[in-house]
């Protein structure tokens, strides 16, 4: 099978992680750098091109697609999907996974755990804000933060009001959620391939910090995951679309609740600590996956 895997920079471990391993089952592996690429939307022969040369040839398309670049790397995967290559996750599935409330919301219809969560514009009734979520402390969230950046612990009231006012001052949209405090500043990353969890770890935040991202100099250790864990972990992946995601969740007093779903996880922090093969299982997927190209349009 010929795989495009499309990243930024081919020195990334995920992406050299994916190369080696599509190599070691006898792919031909090509990343290229999707911001790169340019299109030719046209009705009969639609086109992606990279200097000059058309890429419609190749049996799967791997996004590796940053969140500062998620509408460009979109229409990259979508062009991909109007010539009949498969993506591992559609454009669709990566823009739901991306907008953070909308995120939320579908989990929310869907049955699947999460934090008592707060959404507002209007600023004036801060403290009936702060009410819906339980009252303080809160977690308070830039919607388009990634890596723990734009996340931040509010433990009073008061200081709840200074932050939620000074983010809508700049025009910022806000999440706000309660504190799971007896999660101890730890969550889980489990990495969900096709239907099923292929690895899991768990992150516990630096003494002082209560982020638990190992972007923020948290620990990761692997755990083990109890079948409701599992199971949460599969259904969000799946109502986000997302053949290969990773489910941040975290251990409550009411079961699994899930932070976040991420359409283009790391995977150098989940293969170090449990040792599994995780791009392998992905090169696997396409393998089941594979079957001649459809020529249907893109996603709506």
């Amino acid at each position: 099978m010929k795989i495009l895997i499309l990243s930024r920079n081919h020195r990334l471990y995920s992406t050299r992680r994916l190369v080696e391993a599509g190599e070691e089952h006898g792919h031909e592996l090509r990343v290229v750098d999707y911001l790169r690429l340019y299109m030719n939307i046209t009705s009969h022969k639609p086109a992606v091109i990279f200097r000059g040369e058309h890429l419609e040839l190749y049996d799967a398309v791997i996004p590796r697609i940053g969140a500062p670049h998620t509408f460009y790397g979109a229409a990259v995967v979508r062009q991909f999907e109007m010539t009949g290559t498969r993506p591992v996750n559609e454009s669709q599935a990566i823009t739901r996974s991306r907008d953070k409330l909308r995120s939320l919301q579908l989990l929310a219809r869907a049955g699947v755990g999460l934090p008592v969560t707060g959404f507002a514009n209007f600023t004036h009734d801060i403290d009936g804000l702060i009410d819906a979520v339980g009252g303080t402390p809160v977690v308070i969230k830039l919607l388009e933060g990634t890596q723990g950046m734009g996340v931040v612990l509010a433990e009073t009231r008061k200081s709840a009001k200074a932050v939620i006012e000074a983010f809508r001052q700049l025009d910022a949209n806000i999440l706000i959620q309660e504190y799971v405090e007896e999660a101890g500043g730890s969550d889980i990353r489990a990495f969900v391939v096709g239907r099923r969890v292929v690895a899991a770890m768990q992150r516990t935040a630096p003494e002082g910090e209560f982020r638990s991202n190992i972007h923020r100099g948290g620990s990761v250790e692997k755990v083990k995951l109890t079948p409701e864990e599992r199971s949460t972990a599969v259904r969000s992946a799946r109502t986000m679309g997302l053949n290969v995601a990773g489910v941040d969740l975290m251990r409550s007093n009411h079961g699994p609740v899930v932070l976040e779903v991420n359409s283009s996880p790391g995977l150098e922090g989940v293969e170090s600590v449990t040792g599994v093969d995780v791009a392998g299982k992905i090169i696997e997927f396409i393998e089941r996956q594979a079957k001649p190209p459809s020529k249907k349009g893109p996603p709506e």
